[in-house]
């Protein structure tokens, strides 16, 4: 059938002609350009009513790495010229091995933190955030925590105050990462800068002889927009642009690696391991290497794979992880080789097929898109040259087998005839799971689950036919907190969105333990979770950023 484009950011742009837009009952105000050295805010979801008091140390804990961590602005020289204006965070080791806290030198990305599996942690986490209304809380994503521990938007904390994160790290040799979590102003700290890794090993890592030290490479692949004067933009560029970003999740015109725009790095002739983050707000990105080498895949977001995938690109969302091993032995002084984000359809922008079009409000067809990076563009995320060094070392071998994945199996979860539900649409510019919002402490009845069981949780991405914004569906990369996942089944229930499907569906590495995953639309993913441990309240929401401050995160209880 012959289908006809329509653009959620091309009707955003075509439709709002004043100052004001309506957003889930409330008016966004079209922010005006700022002086440089400041960012351009655009923030309209209230912060929380109530800052967390705060929490002290615990007397009985006894920490094997004790951490000084704080929010902070700073200037930085992200870019030649005048520096760049930054929140980050500033880390100090207050007890542990010398190279458990690592600051990146002139950027807002950091610190890394490094811990083994068993080790006891104590991070003193103070807000130092220059506004006096900027709550702040640090989610530790991926790390299997108590609640109170987790970042739960109800603990963050205001500027001057301090939390005392204390916990035995549970988790598999991996990546993770930590980030602010305060509802309603995740996106705009993210985008200030204020993220870090934290990298966790083990014995059954160790054992495999993995490039280490300096050939164990982390690349934080984000986007940004900055101003002439060297100043980040957000969502307040221009009167079209601001409510764009907001409703939709922020794009920026550069990518950035490790915080920095036009990114280079020198490769040795030698294997790496490269560690990727994708700490974007929205943007999602199709990794490849630039002269169609194969990916080699070694771990996902909850650690190490059990044996070595090799994919032609790889599919990336906002908070997922990839790590990748390199090997550049072969490679040669003036060899050109790129780290790049392929084209892709089907995120957003879809074609809506001609007999959906009454359906529609009657709106005509139309593309205004203005993006400078637009979603699913082909662009160089990073330049990599190559230094030829000798090595007294024999050549490495990645082993056919990497880790013992400890999942349970689907016969074991109480509800597999009858996975629990959750469905995500559009409706008068609010996203929804379930027709629902985030509605602070409240968790509904079929947000409850029991401690040491197992469930099948289903993720349905509707489309939104007759709705002004998002009629073909969103692509959201979808979160849960405080534990990992494995993805059971990918299905796409919409047949005319095939053709775009099919540009993105080799790219997803669903074998490894997860704890985010890219919902595309019309898609249906089911995940299998194990709750133990820990009792308590925890969130499920979407890592677009926007579209969590916006309310697409609920609790789910654990009793």
């Amino acid at each position: 059938m012959p289908m006809r484009k329509i653009t959620r950011r091309g009707l955003i742009r075509a439709s709002f002609s004043t100052s004001t837009v309506l957003l889930g009952g409330c008016a966004v105000r079209m922010m005006p350009a700022m002086s440089p050295g400041s960012m351009q805010d655009g923030s309209t979801v209230g912060h929380l009513d109530q800052a967390h008091p705060g929490r002290g140390p615990s007397s009985s804990f006894v920490p094997d790495v004790d951490i000084a961590l704080r929010a902070t602005q700073a200037e930085v020289p992200l870019i030649s010229g005048k520096p760049t204006l930054v929140w980050r965070y500033e880390g100090q080791l207050l007890k542990g091995e010398s190279n458990a806290v690592t600051m990146l030198d002139d950027t807002s990305v950091g610190p890394i933190i490094r811990v083994r599996t068993g080790q006891k942690v104590r991070v003193r986490f103070t807000n130092s955030l220059p506004e006096p209304d900027a709550l702040s809380v640090i989610h530790w994503h991926g790390l299997h925590l108590p609640e109170d521990m987790d970042g739960h938007p109800r603990s963050a904390i205001a500027p001057g105050s301090t939390y005392v994160y204390e916990f035995e790290v549970r988790d598999r040799a991996g990546t993770y990462w930590f980030h602010p979590h305060p509802h309603g102003d995740t996106a705009r700290q993210v985008m200030r800068g204020l993220a870090g890794l934290f990298i966790v090993s083990d014995d059954e890592e160790r054992a495999l002889g993995l490039p280490a030290g300096e050939f164990d490479v982390p690349l934080v692949v984000q986007d940004r927009t900055f101003d002439s004067a060297n100043q980040l933009l957000y969502l307040g560029m221009g009167m079209m642009s601001g409510p764009m970003n907001q409703m939709m999740g922020f794009l920026g015109d550069r990518i950035t690696v490790n915080g920095k725009p036009k990114s280079a790095m020198v490769f040795a002739n030698r294997p790496y391991r490269l560690r990727v983050l994708n700490g974007s707000n929205s943007r999602i990105f199709k990794l490849a290497w630039s002269d169609a080498t194969p990916l080699t895949v070694i771990a996902t977001d909850g650690g190490l794979l059990e044996k070595p995938l090799q994919r032609s690109y790889v599919m990336l969302a906002p908070g997922e992880r990839i790590e990748l091993f390199a090997d550049f032995t072969n490679r040669n002084i003036g060899d050109a080789l790129q780290l790049v984000s392929l084209a892709f359809e089907g995120t957003e922008n879809v074609p809506v097929p001609a007999a959906m079009m009454s359906r529609m409000n009657g709106m005509s067809q139309m593309d205004m898109r203005g993006d400078a990076l637009p979603i699913g563009s082909a662009f160089d995320i990073l330049n990599a040259t190559f230094s030829p060094t000798k090595s007294s070392s024999a050549p490495y071998q990645l082993p056919p087998a990497l880790g013992v994945l400890p999942r349970p199996t689907p016969s074991a979860a109480t509800n597999a005839a009858q996975p629990r539900r959750f469905e995500i649409d559009h409706r008068s510019m609010t996203w929804r799971f379930n027709g629902k919002q985030w509605e602070g402490d409240v968790s509904a009845a079929n947000e409850q689950v029991k401690i040491n069981t197992s469930e099948v949780w289903e993720f349905i991405n509707n489309l939104n036919l007759g709705e002004a914004m998002d009629p073909m569906g969103m692509a959201h990369p979808i979160h849960i907190h405080g534990l990992h996942f494995q993805i059971l089944e990918r299905a796409l229930l919409i047949p005319e969105l095939q053709l775009a499907y099919n540009t993105v569906r080799d790219g997803f590495v669903d074998s490894g333990l997860k704890d985010t995953f890219l919902l595309m639309p019309g898609e249906r993913v089911r995940v299998l979770l194990s709750f133990k441990d820990f009792t308590g309240k925890f969130v499920y929401h979407c890592h677009n950023l926007e579209h969590e401050d916006q309310g697409l995160m609920r609790n789910y209880q654990v009793t």
